[in-house]
């Protein structure tokens, strides 16, 4: 990365109107789409999959994020990245840090209050930088309202895409970091308005920050990070056959798992035993530092009979590593081919780790820590595709217990691989690109000069 007039640009790329790519899109004209989304890996990665397939189509993609995740992006021909606000680095690992700690209210207001300073520095700075660009649309995550806010003052076409469980208005549906089972009934409705009223009183700080931008920006009354989604288009990743139960909608697309094709098939660091079974332990980029909850689940493993891989994406020191007695501990591993070795997999319940195991049709032990995390797992339980355990029952016996009957019962396995091959037919990053198009097209119009979507209305 280098700067150029005061902003961050990839070394490859002089100029993002200078891209052509060769493979460009016969239905839709060159589009100038800004990327904004919040600075987590996880949803990164999603973005840069999606962003990868646009710049395939021949559109561009500048990347709006906060100061400090510049460096959290891959660089590659057709994508510019910006950043807003003062921040650095240091100041984001942080900010992420207490975000993954979950926990109590206090934490959550903290997580709340952080979200609101990245949503301010957003409003604040991206307006001016998409007029500067030439943006003909935005392409926003679900979790970041400021994609919103500035999508409507700029009177640009606006997409949501969700990297965690969707944001929703069914009042059926507990609220995504909830783990609530499913109940339609009047009591259930009655509960999850009690979630809704908590919530409010929790987002506060968030919702408030939205209020003030909306007046600023002399919008309609927004007062929530539902009231800042697209009106046109929703994507997300969840496919229908694994959420609870929801009346369709011509909004909301599940497109599955947005990843990147990968080629061949992987050499996994570990043979597998023919005999015993093999389970797969994974908490992802944030969780992977809980050191005593992994010597937990390899001490579980040994009860029951099975081997262990853990995997702690980098959060743990050699030495740390070393005193977890399990099969292999490694930082990283490619995570669907060993999915497809394993037998269960024990998961935070992130979406993405979710979504591979289901595709590979492996049952999962859930323990959620955080964000979304609790929904995701109340699914695995509700279709049968695992087991859950929460903060304060993460014993060895407990583990052990839920183990053995993930490995013995045939149904969990049974209702994985069912679900499974929804995932695996959902379409993924070349579904939500065309839909992106689509979208694009139902506001634009079809008739268009190249390159000159919505500047007139700037």
């Amino acid at each position: 990365m280098e700067w150029r007039a005061g902003r961050l640009w990839p070394k490859n790329v002089a100029t993002a109107a200078s891209f052509k790519s060769p493979v460009a899109s016969k239905c839709v004209p060159m589009t100038r789409f800004a990327v904004v989304c919040p600075p987590y890996y996880s949803h990164l990665r999603l973005f840069e999959t999606l962003a990868a397939e646009l710049v395939r189509r021949g559109h561009t993609i500048h990347f709006i994020v906060n100061g400090g995740a510049a460096g959290m992006i891959a660089e590659a021909p057709g994508i510019v990245v910006h950043e807003v606000g003062r921040r650095s680095r240091d100041d984001l690992d942080r900010l992420t840090t207490r975000a993954a700690a979950g926990g109590g209210p206090l934490s959550v207001l903290r997580t709340v209050r952080d979200s609101a300073r990245l949503t301010d520095e957003l409003c604040r700075g991206a307006p001016a930088l998409c007029r500067d660009l030439r943006i003909d649309a935005i392409i926003g995550d679900q979790m970041e309202p400021g994609a919103g806010l500035v999508a409507s003052h700029l009177r640009l076409p606006l997409v949501s895409v969700a990297s965690a469980l969707p944001v929703h208005d069914d009042p059926s549906v507990p609220l995504p970091f909830l783990g609530w089972p499913y109940d339609a009934s009047e009591a259930g409705l009655k509960r999850n308005r009690g979630g809704v009223m908590v919530a409010d009183l929790l987002l506060a700080r968030q919702n408030r920050t939205i209020a003030r931008w909306a007046e600023t920006f002399q919008l309609s009354e927004r007062r929530s990070l539902a009231d800042c989604l697209s009106p046109t288009c929703q994507i997300g990743q969840m496919v229908d056959s694994f959420d609870f139960p929801r009346q369709p909608s011509p909004v909301r697309h599940g497109v599955g798992p947005i990843r990147p094709m990968r080629g061949g098939a992987p050499t996994l660091p570990i043979r597998r035993d023919p005999v015993r079974p093999l389970v797969f332990a994974s908490f992802g980029t944030l969780q992977g530092h809980r050191l005593r909850l992994f010597r937990r689940i390899a001490e579980a493993c040994r009860l029951v009979g099975a081997d262990c891989v853990v995997a702690h994406c980098g959060r743990l020191g050699p030495s740390e590593a070393a005193t977890i007695d399990a099969a292999l501990v490694t930082d990283f591993v490619p995570q669907q081919a060993m999915l497809r070795e394993a037998d269960v997999c024990v998961t935070h319940a992130g979406m993405n780790t979710v979504l591979d195991a289901l595709e590979a049709g492996k049952p999962m032990l859930a323990m959620p820590m955080a964000f979304d995390q609790p929904g995701v797992a109340a699914r695995i339980v509700h279709h049968g595709v695992g087991e859950r355990l929460t903060r304060g029952h993460l014993s060895v016996r407990s583990i052990a217990s839920r183990l053995e009957r993930l490995l013995i019962q045939a149904s969990f396995t049974d209702n994985a691989r069912r679900i499974g091959n929804d995932v695996a037919r959902a379409g993924g990053s070349a579904l939500a690109a065309d839909l992106i198009e689509a979208a694009l097209k139902a506001s634009m119009g079809e008739e268009r000069p190249e390159g000159h979507g919505m500047h007139g209305r700037h």
